[in-house]
């Protein structure tokens, strides 16, 4: 089993070194660097690239949000889950809008903190329920979607009919293979649709494409 690199970045000490032990005890994870801002973690992210960053938002020199954007900017490999304290929505959708593949909050538990990170490693994305349902809240608050003339539905953005459906269950959470299983094509045909509707809505990775369905009523 191919072993997984981590970063993370965190102000706080005592939380950062407790995550780190907390993930080290699982045998394909290795923390390649931590760092307490986010200025600190670019500065030590060359040698050190790690697969994963374990992003908070709040924190000095320079916050969360910057070195994300930053981050997608020098390393487009590299794949960002927030860890954070903020659990409003608009924090939320903002980071899923700016491209991170998940979003998890500090009080999560370590079973679920290793399933984002694999979900995500193996997948490119991980929503947990508590982020499905804000997704949700963002979608039911809207007017339909017949009252904004000026967004987009999925036929002017041009999914095919298939591709909706694949990205309906994308919206769901399901996996690659999942959704392979419910649909009954392969995994890679599956692949296939993702790119294409990447494509299509013009964004960086699958939590961004989920986050842009919600925002203009695609699914």
């Amino acid at each position: 089993m191919p072993t997984l690199k981590l970063a993370i970045a965190d102000d706080h000490e005592l939380f950062r070194k407790g995550f780190i032990s907390m993930l080290s005890n699982v045998p394909d994870f290795e923390f390649v660097l931590e760092a307490a801002n986010g200025q600190e973690l670019l500065d030590k992210m060359p040698g050190h690239q790690p697969d994963i960053v374990l992003m908070d938002l709040q924190m000095p020199v320079m916050d969360g949000m910057q070195a994300t954007e930053v981050l997608f900017e020098q390393y487009p490999t590299i794949k960002v889950i927030v860890v954070s304290m903020y659990d409003e929505d608009r924090f939320i959708i903002h980071m899923l809008e700016k491209g991170v593949h998940g979003y998890l909050l500090k009080d999560t538990t370590p079973d679920e903190v290793e399933k984002a990170i694999r979900r995500v490693a193996d997948e490119g994305f991980y929503y947990s329920d508590f982020v499905s349902r804000v997704m949700h809240r963002k979608m039911v608050n809207r007017l339909p979607a017949n009252k904004h003339p000026f967004f987009p539905n999925a036929t002017n953005v041009g999914l095919s009919n298939r591709e909706q459906e694949v990205l309906q269950l994308l919206c769901d959470g399901l996996s690659t293979s999942e959704i392979s299983d419910k649909l009954f094509i392969s995994s890679r045909t599956v692949e296939g649709h993702r790119l294409r509707i990447l494509e299509k809505t013009g964004t960086k990775n699958t939590a961004a494409a989920v986050a842009y369905a919600y925002k203009n009523h695609l699914i």
